[in-house]
């Protein structure tokens, strides 16, 4: 057999994760569900602001309200406002140069 006909496989490129990459992959689902739960009670006191302070930040008091509607409990109703805000802003931007 010919030296360049013979291969040797090493598992070189893939390394075992450590401890600490474990742990942290094993937390991350708790860390989700923390960060979802700040979230919703962050965007529940979105409906203490009256509705010039909620435009100044670019969403309506209807944002507010499908958001919670829109999401089930384990989802971050954060997303659906931040989309609403993008709408809103590209709107406004947008109209001036189709006019």
């Amino acid at each position: 057999m010919r030296t360049h006909e013979q291969t040797l496989e090493l598992d070189c490129g893939k390394l075992a994760p450590t401890f600490m990459q474990r742990l942290v992959a094993g937390l991350a689902p708790l860390a989700n569900a923390l960060r979802i739960v700040r979230n919703r009670s962050q965007v529940n006191g979105l409906h203490e602001l009256d509705d010039n302070q909620l435009r100044d930040i670019g969403l309506t008091r209807a944002d507010v309200t499908s958001a919670f509607l829109a999401s089930t409990f384990f989802e971050d109703p954060s997303e659906h406002l931040t989309q609403a805000a993008k709408r809103r802003w590209h709107i406004a931007v947008m109209r001036p140069y189709r006019d």
